[in-house]
C-alpha cells in the first residue's frame, strides 16, 4: 500500500493528480480504488464528460403558431430560383413573410461542416450551412440574435425513412445551436405525411391554398425553365434567354401575388345552412377554378410570347445530356453539383433537366401501390364466417375508396400538366408515365423498394436510351446516397444488357469539382460524337447540306423562332431541325 501511495505521489508532479486526493491517500483515509474513481470523477467533470442522468429527452420545440404569423419570416431554399419565387409569391398571396436563400456554395458546405456532426451527407451540409450563412448576414445587417431566434422559422423537406437527409432534423437543431442560434424553429414537410398540423393554431397552414399554390408554382415553374434550357444552347443573342426567363418568372410571380383569395361575401354567411357549410362551399369552388379556369392557361399564353422573342439556331450540333439521380443533386444550380448544369452547356452539351412535377406523381404512385400491396391485411386471421364476410367487406370498400381518390388525385394532376403544357406548344418535355416506368426498371430494380428516387434511376436510364431521347444520361447523387449507390450498382446490369447506351454516375460534395467534371469531359466526347454522326447522317438521308439549311434560315426567319414544332423523329435537335426543313424544301 505504501509503496503504491509513493507511486502515486511520484507522478503528482508529473500527472497533474488532484492534491486532495494524493493527500487522503497518504493520510489513509482514502482507499486506491476510492481515489480513482474520485480522479475519475474530477476529470469527466473538467472536460465535460459527466453521464447524464435519465432518459434523453428531445429539447422542446418553440411553436410557430398563427399569432405569429405577422411578425415571422419563413425562410426556406433547396430547389431552383425559379420555383423558389413562385413559392415565395404564393407565400406572400396567403399573407406569409418569406424569403428564399440563394443558392449554396462551397463557404456554405464548410460551414455546415463545421457546425455539425461528421457522417452526414451532402445536401445536409450545404442546407444548414447557408442557412447559418444567412442567419449570419442578418446579424451583420442589424438584426439581434434573439430577434432572428424569435422572428425567423426555417422550413425544410425532409424525406423517407431510408434516406439520411431526412433523419436530420436534429442535426439542424444541433448544428444552429453551435452557431449560436438555440431555439431557431425548424419545419420539416415530409415525403409522406407531410407538416404537422396538429394543433389547429399551427403558423404554416396546410390548407387547399396553399396545397394547391405549390402545385401550380412547380407546374409552372418546370414549364418555364425547361424552355430556357431547350432555348439556351442555340440562342442567337447571348443572354436573351435568361432575360426572357426572368421577365417571365417575374411576371407570373406578381400575378400570383396579386391574385385575390376567393371568400364568400358577408350576405351569404346570413343564410344559416351556407354558414355552417362555408369551408366546404369555399373550397369546391376554389378546385373547380382549378380545374376549368383559365388564369394560368392565360399567365402561359403571355410567357409564350415573352419567350418568343428569342431567336435561335438549330443547326448547332449539341449532344443531349439527360440528368437523373438523387432529388437534390439534380434540381439545384449551385456548387451542390458542381454547378454541373452551367458546365454541360459551356462545353457544348443541351441539358435535359429533370422537372420536379412528376416527383409528386411518383408519390402518388408509390403510395397506390402501397395501398395495393397492403389490401385485405386489416383482416384478422382468428375471425372466422359471418364476422370474417363483414370485416372483409369493410376493408374492400376502404381500400376502393382510396384507390379511387388516389387513381383520379393521378389523373387531374396529369391533366393540369398537360394542360399548361400546351400553352407552350408542347415543348416542354412532357410528364412520364409511371406505370411505364415501374414496368421497365421492376426486372433491374424493385419498384416496392422505397428510398431516394427507388426504381426511376434505374428506369430512367432506360427509358431515354431506348426511346432516343437522349444521347446520354448523367446521373448526380452526393456522396454516400445509400438508395443512388444501389441504383449505381444495378446500372450496370442495365449497361450490359444495352449497348447504345451513354451513362455516368457522378457523386458530388463539397471537394472534388476538377475530377468530376473531366470525367463528364471524357463521356461526353462520346455523346459528342453520336451527335454528330446521328445529324451527318441526317443530312445525307435527306439529302439536304448544311449551307442549304443554313441558306433557308436566311430566306424564311420563322425557322429561327423558339416555338417550332421538331419532327419527332431523331435524337438530337440539329439532326430533327435538317429533317424539318428537309421536307419544307420538298
Amino acid at each position: 500500500m505504501h509503496d503504491t501511495v509513493r507511486h502515486a505521489g511520484a507522478g503528482q508532479e508529473g500527472d497533474g493528480l488532484d492534491p486532495r486526493i494524493l493527500a487522503a491517500l497518504r493520510d489513509g483515509s482514502m482507499t486506491l480504488e476510492e481515489a480513482v474513481a474520485a480522479e475519475r470523477l474530477r476529470l469527466e467533470k473538467e472536460f465535460g464528460l459527466t453521464p447524464r442522468k435519465g432518459h434523453w429527452q428531445r429539447p422542446a420545440e418553440h411553436a410557430f403558431t398563427r399569432a405569429q404569423r405577422e411578425r415571422t419570416t419563413v425562410l426556406f431554399g433547396g430547389l431552383t430560383w425559379k420555383h423558389e419565387r413562385l413559392i415565395q409569391a404564393n407565400l406572400h398571396r396567403l399573407g406569409y413573410r418569406s424569403e428564399y436563400l440563394p443558392a449554396p456554395d462551397v463557404k456554405a458546405y464548410e460551414t455546415g461542416k463545421e457546425f455539425s456532426n461528421n457522417g452526414l451527407c451532402n445536401p445536409t451540409y450545404f442546407t444548414v450551412g447557408n442557412l447559418i450563412h444567412h442567419l449570419q448576414k442578418l446579424e451583420k445587417e442589424g438584426r439581434s440574435r434573439q430577434h432572428i431566434i424569435d422572428n425567423y422559422v426555417f422550413f425544410t423537406a425532409g424525406a423517407c425513412g431510408p434516406c439520411r437527409f431526412g433523419m436530420y432534423e436534429a442535426e439542424y437543431r444541433l448544428a444552429l445551436r453551435n452557431a449560436g442560434y438555440e431555439g431557431f424553429r425548424v419545419l420539416i414537410l415530409q415525403q409522406e405525411g407531410g407538416l404537422d398540423q396538429s394543433h389547429a393554431d399551427a403558423g404554416l397552414e396546410m390548407n387547399l391554398d396553399f396545397t394547391l399554390g405549390i402545385i401550380n408554382a412547380f407546374m409552372i415553374a418546370d414549364l418555364l425553365n425547361d424552355m430556357a434550357y431547350k432555348l439556351r444552347p442555340y440562342e442567337i443573342e447571348p443572354g436573351s434567354t435568361n432575360a426572357a426567363l426572368e421577365h417571365a418568372m417575374e411576371y407570373v410571380a406578381t400575378a400570383i401575388e396579386e391574385k385575390e383569395i376567393f371568400a364568400l361575401g358577408r350576405s351569404w354567411s346570413n343564410v344559416p345552412i351556407i354558414r355552417h357549410n362555408q369551408r366546404v362551399i369555399e373550397n369546391v369552388v376554389k378546385f373547380a377554378v382549378q380545374l376549368f379556369g383559365r388564369d394560368r392557361r392565360a399567365l402561359l399564353n403571355d410567357c409564350r410570347d415573352i419567350f418568343s422573342k428569342v431567336r435561335v439556331d438549330r443547326t448547332r450540333v449539341k449532344p443531349i445530356v439527360k440528368i437523373t439521380g438523387e432529388f437534390w443533386a439534380q434540381t439545384t444550380e449551385g456548387d451542390g453539383n458542381f454547378r454541373m448544369f452551367d458546365f454541360l452547356e459551356r462545353e457544348g452539351a443541351e441539358v435535359m433537366i429533370e422537372p420536379i412535377a412528376p416527383w409528386l406523381m411518383y408519390l402518388l404512385h408509390q403510395e397506390k401501390q402501397s395501398r395495393k400491396d397492403r389490401r385485405l391485411l386489416d383482416v384478422p386471421d382468428e375471425l372466422r364466417g359471418w364476422p370474417r364476410i363483414r370485416q372483409r367487406i369493410r376493408s374492400e370498400i376502404t381500400y376502393a375508396r382510396t384507390w379511387s381518390i388516389l387513381t383520379l388525385a393521378e389523373r387531374l394532376y396529369s391533366r393540369e400538366y398537360r394542360r399548361l403544357r400546351r400553352r407552350m406548344m408542347n415543348i416542354p418535355q412532357p410528364m412520364q408515365d409511371q406505370y411505364m416506368l415501374q414496368r421497365i426498371g421492376h426486372p433491374y430494380y424493385h419498384s416496392r423498394i422505397e428510398g431516394g428516387e427507388g426504381h426511376l434511376e434505374v428506369a430512367k436510364n432506360i427509358y431515354y436510351a431506348r426511346e432516343k431521347l437522349s444521347h446520354m444520361v448523367l446521373s448526380l447523387k452526393p456522396f454516400g446516397c445509400l438508395p443512388s449507390t444501389q441504383s449505381d450498382g444495378v446500372q450496370t446490369a442495365v449497361v450490359a444488357h444495352y449497348d447504345d447506351i451513354i451513362y455516368l454516375p457522378i457523386e458530388t460534395s463539397g471537394e472534388g469539382e476538377v475530377n468530376a467534371q473531366s470525367r463528364v469531359q471524357m463521356t461526353l466526347n462520346d455523346a459528342r460524337e453520336r451527335a454528330r454522326t446521328e445529324y451527318e447522317d441526317t443530312l445525307a438521308a435527306c439529302g439536304v447540306t448544311e449551307t442549304r439549311i443554313k441558306s433557308e434560315m436566311e430566306r424564311n426567319p420563322e425557322l429561327t423562332r423558339a416555338f417550332l414544332r421538331l419532327p419527332r423523329q431523331g435524337t438530337g435537335t440539329a439532326a430533327r431541325f435538317a429533317r424539318l426543313v428537309a421536307q419544307e424544301l420538298r
